[in-house]
């Protein structure tokens, strides 16, 4: 199991493909690095793909603290560091866009490209605040187990859900959350309470930023992901249909096509969908 001990922590990656430039996938919250393996098959010809688990989530060590976005930015840092990947293509979900904009503000020699999907800048609503905090002490004192439903609405958008077809990627994601320790109320709390990215810091953002929004997405709606596009010099921003909060595995192939679209133009290396 390949492990990288970084500011205190040991984290968990999976590194494949070739190619002199990387490209390092930063998960979302009460996931892991799996919910990128569609989009590793279709870079790894093309790259290196690195993806990893957050300190406290997947196969990451779990030291009982910094779940809050600042250490999760550190940790990232000193991944990217360690594994001597910069400057790297930064591409993160939900919790790992909330990593990328701060490493794209603060650490930008750090990325080569970032690239963006169902997150935001802006603090958790006031409702949000009061509703998650609120289930993350039921988390600490139960466990999540009883509230996996819950997490699968807001995971997952309501074609997803409807859809026969995708039931069993359901059920399989319903019993990974499930089977989490209490201890996932940490990262639930350390989302909940992260502070806004301001627009001044989005505005100096110099390296190309892509943005993927789900049209269905209730957790991240659209609207964050358009003021992004409006606030980042020159990022581009795509919608996707019948889509929620987790692209990587509800709209694969649009995403792949975005991804390869995008990489292809901003790298120095040939993703086929950008050669052709």
């Amino acid at each position: 199991m390949p492990t990288v001990k970084v500011n205190g922590v040991e984290l968990f990656y999976k590194e494949t493909g070739r190619g002199s430039e990387a490209v390092i996938f930063s998960h979302g919250l009460l996931m892991n690095h799996t919910i990128f393996e569609s989009q590793r098959a279709a870079l790894e010809p093309y790259f290196r793909v690195i993806a990893y688990d957050h300190r406290g989530q997947g196969q990451s060590q779990d030291p009982g603290n910094g779940q809050d976005m600042e250490t999760l930015t550190t940790d990232a840092a000193g991944l990217i560091q360690a594994l001597e990947a910069a400057p790297c293509h930064f591409a993160g979900l939900s919790m790992g866009g909330f990593v990328g904009l701060r490493l794209a503000a603060r650490r930008p020699a750090l990325l080569r490209t970032l690239i963006l999907m169902n997150t935001g800048a802006g603090r958790e609503p006031l409702l949000s605040r009061v509703r998650f905090g609120f289930l993350a002490q039921m988390v600490r004192l139960f466990g999540p187990a009883p509230f996996a439903g819950i997490a699968i609405q807001e995971l997952f958008g309501a074609s997803t859900r409807r859809n026969p077809d995708r039931q069993a990627m359901l059920e399989q994601w319903r019993a990974a959350i499930s089977k989490r320790s209490r201890r996932a109320a940490e990262a639930l709390l350390g989302v909940v309470t992260r502070q806004e990215i301001p627009d001044d810091e989005l505005r100096a953002i110099q390296c190309p930023t892509l943005i993927i929004a789900g049209e269905e997405d209730t957790a991240r709606p659209p609207r964050d992901s358009e003021h992004l596009a409006k606030t980042i010099p020159g990022a581009l921003l795509l919608r996707l249909p019948a889509c929620g909060h987790s692209s990587t595995l509800e709209a694969p192939d649009a995403v792949n096509h975005a991804l390869m679209d995008f990489l292809g133009t901003k790298s120095s290396q040939t993703p086929r969908a950008a050669a052709n």
